[in-house]
């Protein structure tokens, strides 16, 4: 088994993606959670308040308040990242991802993130973000205001990935890559939410990565 140790670095602020309101919470999002217990964490963990309202996107919180991502979130990114590579066959940067068949399988089946809960260190203060969305509809274009909880540039996370096939290993690092135009979080084709990579070894130290440009 090969890991890495990973730590993303935000270019830009990031947007969270879980509904404010429980209700949406459970029906369409945490509905995809794996088990019934992992789905009542996921809820719990929005910690809705009165004050905001429910059409707000935000980030659930760990017992301690603090923001996160979950596991799956950054699953969810390496199958995006996978998908767009694929797409650019005879690129260098692209000749894993375009080689990798079946490559949502393995994702899920061969290629794991721990921990599950995965810490925000917040650089600063939190903050949001509206936008308009514009939405082409029977009765014509319609325009509605869309509004994000935020975590500033420079905020990290950590989490490690581990990699059943070391063949699967320089992939990783290609979807890691591309992380630099598009990452996490809501309204990244903006690219709100990219972010840098380091790869560290067990002790913190940077052994690689694409901080430095």
């Amino acid at each position: 088994m090969n890991k890495l140790n990973v730590r993303l670095t935000f270019i830009n602020e990031i947007l969270g993606t879980a509904s404010n309101d429980p209700v949406i919470q459970e029906t369409f999002i945490a509905s995809n959670a794996p088990d019934a217990k992992s789905r009542k964490e996921e809820i719990e963990a929005v910690g809705v308040e009165e004050v905001i309202e429910k059409s707000k996107t935000v980030f659930p919180r760990d017992a301690d308040g603090n923001p996160i991502f979950w596991d799956y979130q950054i699953k969810g990114f390496f199958k995006d990242a996978c998908s767009a590579l694929a797409r650019c066959k005879g690129a260098e940067e692209a000749k894993e991802s375009c080689a990798m068949k079946a490559f949502k399988k393995i994702i899920d089946g061969c290629i794991f993130v721990q921990p599950r809960q995965i810490k925000i260190n917040i650089n600063g203060e939190m903050g949001s973000c509206q936008r308009p969305l514009r939405a082409q509809t029977a009765q014509g274009e319609r325009i509605s205001l869309a509004n994000s909880e935020t975590c500033p540039a420079g905020s990290t996370i950590e989490f490690s990935v581990l990699c059943l096939n070391k063949d699967h290993v320089k992939a990783v690092i290609e979807w890691l890559e591309y992380g630099k135009y598009k990452c996490l979080g809501q309204w990244r084709n903006s690219g709100k939410g990219a972010a840098w990579y380091e790869l560290l070894d067990d002790n913190g130290n940077v052994i690689g990565g694409n901080l430095n440009g």
